[in-house]
C-alpha cells in the first residue's frame, strides 16, 4: 500500500492511506410462509409485561427475574428478562444472560435469535447477520427472527426486503408489542391507480416541500462560519443567513431570531437533541414560503425552530445534509463548496420525477416518496422493469457507483465500520457539525492510555458537556483510508447509542474529514471518500 503525505492540519500531521477493513456480508435471506407456519398466540399480559409495556424497566426486571427463578430453563422468560435489560440500556448484564441461557440450551431459536438482538445494540449488525441466519435454519417461523431481520435489512438500505419480512414477522406473530410497534409505521397500502394519480398531481402541482426551480443540479461555495465550520448561504422567504452544514444532525434548524426576522409563526412544539448534558432543547415547527439553496427553490417547508441561545458564537442555525436525500451530495472540502447532482434512476424509475427537499416533516417527507416512486406499500404489483410504481426500494448500487462503500443509515446518521488502532470493528457517525473528532472512552481504552481531568470543552444543541477527556495517539481506519491523530477527545456516547439502537464508538468530525471530498448518498446508504494531495483545503 503506498503512503500519501499531506499537509499540516490542525490535528497535527496527518497521513491517510488505503486500507481494507471490511468485507462483504450477503443479505440475502429468504421469507418464511405465514400459510406453513403456525400464528403464536399469546395469554394475557402478566405484571412483568405491564411494567415492560409502561417503561418501568426496574420492576419489569425484578419480576422477570422472580419468575425465572421460579423456572430457570424458560427460554421465553429469559427473552422478557433480555428485552427489559436492553430497554434499561443494560446490554451487558443482556449480553451474559444471553450467554448463560444458551450454556443449557445451544439449540433454542428464541435464544440464538436474542443473542442476535444483543449482538446489534453492541454496535456488532455484521455479526447479527449471522446469527440471524443461524436462527432462520433452527427455526424458519420466529416472528422475532424475521423482525430482526427485517431490522438488519433496513440498517443496510434494502427497504423492500426489510418490509416483506417485517410483514411476515407481524402474521407469524401479530400480538407481539415490539413487532406491532414495527408495523404500525407502515402506511396501509395504496392501489396502483391511486399511487399512479397521486404521481400526476404532484407532478403538475408540486407542494410539500417541491422543487419548484427548473434547475436540478447545483454548485453552492461554503460559507464559512467560525473556526472549523463550514456552512452554507441559505434563504428563507428572500433572507440569506450561512448555516451550518451538520452531517451528524437531521433536517435544517435555526434559531428563534432567525424565524423571527423571517416572520415565521409556531406551527407545534418539537423537542431538539443533540450532544451536551442539558437534556433536549424546547422548540418549535414552522413552515416557510421559500428555501433557496444555490439555484435551487423549495416552497412550503417546514423546519425546526429553536432558541437563540443554543448555537454557539451567534450562528444562525445548521442544515443537516440529510435534507438533500434526492440528490447525490458531495461536499468538496478542499474546493470549499457543496455540490447537488441527481441520482442515478432506479431500473425502470422516471428520471424526471420531482425532488424534494426533505426537512424532516415526515408528511413532506411522505409526499415526496410518493411523488419520486417512493411510497411504502404493499399490495401494488411490480411492472416489466421489476420496479414496483410506489415502492419502497431496495438499495441500487448504479455501475458508475461501483466504488462507494456501503453504510449503515439510522435517520439521518451515515455509520461508518471502522477500525482504531487495526483493533475490533467499531461504529462510528460522519458528523461534519463536529469541529473535531470524539470517541468513546471505552473504545479509547481499549488501544490507548486515557488522560482524565484535561482542560477542553465541548457543547452542542444540549449546552455544555462536562466530562471529557483526552485519548492518546490513535490511528483512525475508516472506508478504505486511514488518519494517525494525537490528542483525541473522549466522551460519553451512550446517548447516541441508545439513540440509534447500537453502540456508536465515535463521531468522524470535522478535523478528520476536513482533507477529503465526500460524496454522500443518503437513498442507498453508500458514501465516498477522496483524496488528492494537490488539492488540499484548512480551516
Amino acid at each position: 500500500m503506498n503512503m500519501k503525505k499531506i499537509g499540516r492540519g490542525p490535528a497535527g500531521r496527518v497521513c491517510l492511506r488505503a486500507v481494507l477493513i471490511l468485507g462483504t456480508v450477503c443479505l440475502g435471506w429468504s421469507i418464511a410462509s405465514a400459510a406453513t407456519c403456525p400464528v403464536v398466540h399469546h395469554g394475557p399480559p402478566t405484571e412483568a409485561d405491564k411494567a415492560l409495556l409502561s417503561a418501568d424497566y426496574a420492576k419489569a426486571e425484578s419480576l422477570y427475574r422472580a419468575a425465572l427463578a421460579a423456572s430457570p430453563h424458560d427460554t421465553e422468560l429469559t427473552a422478557d428478562l433480555v428485552h427489559a435489560l436492553l430497554r434499561d440500556q443494560k446490554v451487558q448484564e443482556a449480553a451474559d444472560a444471553v450467554k448463560a441461557a444458551l450454556a443449557t440450551a445451544p439449540g433454542s431459536a428464541t435464544l440464538v435469535e436474542l443473542r442476535g438482538e444483543v449482538e446489534l445494540r453492541q454496535g456488532e449488525p455484521w455479526i447479527a447477520v449471522q446469527t440471524a441466519n443461524e436462527a432462520t435454519k433452527l427455526d424458519p417461523c420466529n416472528g422475532r427472527t424475521q423482525l430482526l431481520i427485517a431490522h438488519l435489512l433496513q440498517l443496510n438500505s434494502l427497504y423492500a426486503s426489510a418490509r416483506s419480512h417485517l410483514v411476515i414477522a407481524h402474521e407469524l406473530d401479530p400480538d407481539d408489542p415490539q413487532i406491532r410497534l414495527w408495523f404500525s409505521t407502515l402506511p396501509p397500502p395504496r392501489p396502483v391507480a391511486e399511487i399512479e394519480n397521486s404521481q400526476k398531481q404532484l407532478t403538475a402541482a408540486p407542494t410539500g416541500c417541491q422543487l419548484v426551480s427548473s434547475t436540478t443540479a447545483t454548485q453552492i461555495p461554503f460559507a464559512n462560519i467560525g473556526w472549523q465550520a463550514i456552512g452554507l448561504d441559505v434563504k428563507l422567504n428572500g433572507l440569506a443567513f450561512p448555516l451550518r452544514i451538520d452531517t451528524g444532525a437531521g433536517g435544517l434548524l435555526i434559531s428563534s431570531s432567525v424565524a423571527k426576522r423571517v416572520g415565521l409563526k409556531p406551527l407545534s412544539p418539537a423537542a431538539v437533541g443533540g450532544i451536551g448534558d442539558d437534556g433536549k432543547r424546547q422548540g418549535y415547527s414552522a413552515l416557510v414560503d421559500s428555501i433557496r439553496i444555490g439555484d435551487l427553490e423549495f416552497r412550503h417547508c417546514k423546519i425546526q425552530v429553536v432558541d437563540s441561545s443554543v448555537f454557539p458564537g451567534g450562528e444562525f442555525g445548521l442544515i443537516g445534509t440529510d435534507v438533500f436525500s434526492h440528490f447525490l451530495v458531495t461536499l468538496d472540502f478542499p474546493g470549499h463548496k457543496l455540490q447537488l447532482t441527481p441520482l442515478p434512476p432506479r431500473p425502470g424509475e422516471d428520471a424526471s420525477a420531482a425532488r424534494s427537499l426533505s426537512t424532516g416533516n415526515e408528511e413532506e417527507d411522505q409526499a415526496a416518496r410518493d411523488a419520486a416512486g417512493g411510497a411504502n406499500t404493499g399490495s401494488e404489483k411490480a411492472g416489466s422493469s421489476g420496479v414496483s410504481p410506489g415502492g419502497p426500494y431496495d438499495r441500487f448500487i448504479a455501475p458508475e457507483m461501483r466504488d462507494y462503500t456501503k453504510v449503515y443509515r439510522v435517520g439521518p446518521d451515515l455509520i461508518l465500520p471502522g477500525q482504531l488502532n487495526g483493533s475490533t470493528i467499531k461504529l462510528f457517525i460522519l458528523d461534519t457539525g463536529g469541529f473535531t473528532t470524539i470517541i468513546s472512552p471505552q473504545a479509547a481504552s481499549e488501544v490507548t492510555r486515557v488522560h482524565n481531568d484535561v482542560p477542553l470543552g465541548v457543547s452542542g444543541l444540549n449546552g455544555a458537556v462536562r466530562q471529557i477527556s483526552q485519548a492518546e495517539k490513535i490511528t483512525f481506519q475508516f472506508a478504505n483510508l486511514s488518519q494517525q491523530v494525537d490528542g483525541v477527545i473522549t466522551m460519553d456516547l451512550s446517548k447516541i447509542s441508545r439513540a440509534t439502537g447500537m453502540e456508536i464508538s465515535g463521531l468522524l468530525g470535522a478535523s478528520t474529514l476536513h482533507l477529503l471530498t465526500i460524496h454522500l448518498d443518503y437513498r442507498d446508504g453508500l458514501v465516498k471518500f477522496d483524496y488528492d494531495p494537490k488539492r488540499a483545503y484548512h480551516f
